[in-house]
């Protein structure tokens, strides 16, 4: 069956138009929302149908297999013709002049449909829900896989259709429906810190070499002093560092080696039996009994004794009683 030669059959709408952006008829409004203008002949069809209000089209670009869903604004276009945003066009990937399919469907109430902008740029807009709000105030359907364009602030933000509930297009005319936002396509994480690489043991060994360079504590550093208060008849020698290139080696417990001056500094010392206090005084062996070091200095004092005069008992003259 058809209808005035323009090839409209059945009890549904059906035709093909070739389109063009609202750009040709001076309609601006067209580009912030999802309307399309469609000729006079198409309102005659569709008035005799029993369709279901508001009316709802599909789109269907049969050279690349692109589909999509609108509304219509006005029935003013010339015969065979249509006019559509652009960025409905740029969606179908049309050109100007391309044939379109054009059929009327029914599409359930939205209940939920998820968005991804295109850049973060809109999530930095104060208040993103509202501006959407409003801009889908002019939408009449969403189709999963279009991406809607929200013009603010003379400034075009691109969104895409990822998910929508209880189907793949959905019309959200007089209806409730939840909208989540998904991260912006350009948005990145921000990095982890990465954890520490474990040393292995060379690179701690070479770590703890300037450790070992640092001064430590050394005990009986100071000078040598007499218990008798009188001088010495040396030069006590200046420590060592413990950071010097020429290190002694460190024994086991804890202490270093003798070397040949101390040695004999120690031999001399104790020749004389003078007990001295200093960096470079060594202990007595424990081998040595203390009486051993007793005797030796009682000898040793014993000659400076005889060379001081002592006193003598009756060394005096005898006198005899009887004159």
């Amino acid at each position: 069956m058809y209808f005035d030669g323009y090839g409209y059959h059945g009890t549904s709408f059906e035709q093909t138009y070739r389109c063009y952006p609202a750009s040709f008829i001076e309609k601006p409004q067209l580009e912030s929302g999802d309307k399309i203008i469609m000729p006079p002949s198409a309102l005659d069809r569709l008035a005799s149908l029993h369709i279901d209000y508001p009316m709802l089209f599909e789109l269907r670009n049969d050279a690349v297999e692109r589909v999509s869903h609108c509304g219509v604004l006005e029935f003013i276009a010339e015969e065979g013709m249509i006019y559509m945003p652009y960025w409905m066009m740029e969606n179908m990937l049309l050109q100007e002049g391309d044939i379109v399919r054009v059929k009327n469907v029914t599409l359930p109430k939205g209940t939920y449909v998820k968005l991804q902008p295109h850049t973060k740029d809109f999530l930095d807009i104060s208040n993103p829900k509202a501006i959407l709000e409003t801009t889908l105030r002019n939408f009449s359907c969403l189709t999963i896989g279009d991406s809607i364009m929200v013009a603010y602030n003379n400034k075009k933000y691109y969104i895409d259709i990822i998910e929508s509930k209880p189907s793949n297009a959905i019309s959200i005319i007089e209806t409730d429906c939840e909208v989540d936002f998904a991260p912006p396509l350009d948005y990145k994480e921000p990095e982890r810190p990465v954890a520490p690489v474990p040393l292995n043991k060379a690179t701690a060994q070479v770590e703890e070499d300037p450790a070992l360079t640092e001064p430590k504590f050394n005990p009986f550093t100071g000078a040598g002093r007499r218990l008798d208060g009188k001088p010495l008849k040396y030069e006590p020698a200046p420590a060592s560092s413990s950071g010097s290139k020429d290190k002694k080696p460190v024994v086991a417990n804890g202490t270093a080696p003798p070397s040949a001056g101390s040695s004999s500094q120690t031999a001399n010392r104790q020749a004389q039996g003078k007990l001295v206090f200093g960096a470079n005084a060594s202990r007595i062996p424990k081998e040595t009994p203390k009486k051993e070091a007793t005797k030796d200095a009682k000898q040793e004092q014993q000659p400076e004794k005889k060379e001081d005069p002592k006193f003598q008992a009756f060394t005096g003259k005898k006198y005899s009683l009887r004159g």
